[in-house]
């Protein structure tokens, strides 16, 4: 006789008269599936809480490089926009440096943007320049409030303030105090 089961396997075990069968079901009880699941779920945050701070740090990552490198360009010799002197978000002043500088084209390409909250119309990277024309800064609020602070005498963004990490007195638009800026 033949028992058709779908869930289980089962199997005939021979007790000690050789003519009596009895069914045996084998499988995984409830219980059982529930524990593993619950291991499984616990590993997973664990996985996950470990490697949160690694999205912001890969973040920040970023943004100090193209901060770096726009200092470079822009730092050397403190450009002016048209508007004159002030605080400028970086995206409206790549068109204008494209066009006053056209060997630079290539390397601004795409505009330079936060990896978190840049859109196509604002970067969220800020460039100052001082009416005299002689101290500039280009700089980027950091995710990481655990980086350390390597220009601890300022607390605001600085041109002329050197290049480093600076803890300011306000928070930014990525919601930490915690800033990265290049500066002649």
């Amino acid at each position: 006789m033949r028992h058709k089961l779908t869930f289980y396997q089962y199997s005939y075990q021979r007790e000690r008269t050789p003519h009596v069968r009895v069914l045996l079901l084998t499988g995984f009880t409830l219980i059982e599936i529930l524990v593993v699941l619950g291991i499984i779920g616990i590993l997973a945050t664990i996985i996950f809480a470990a490697l949160g701070g690694t999205r912001d740090r890969a973040y920040d990552a970023r943004r100090k490089t193209e901060i770096t490198q726009l200092g470079r360009l822009l730092s050397a010799n403190c450009y002016i926009p048209n508007a004159g002197a002030g605080v400028y978000d970086f995206a409206p002043l790549v068109e204008e440096l494209k066009i006053k500088y056209p060997q630079y084209a290539n390397f601004l390409k795409k505009t330079p943007r936060d990896p978190r909250t840049g859109t196509e119309t604002e970067a969220f990277y800020r460039y100052e320049v001082t009416p005299d024309g002689e101290d500039c800064i280009i700089y980027a609020n950091l995710d990481n409030e655990d980086e350390p602070i390597t220009l601890p005498t300022l607390v605001t963004p600085t041109p002329g303030g050197g290049t480093g990490v600076l803890e300011a007195e306000s928070s930014g638009w990525n919601g930490t105090r915690v800033y990265f800026q290049v500066s002649n």
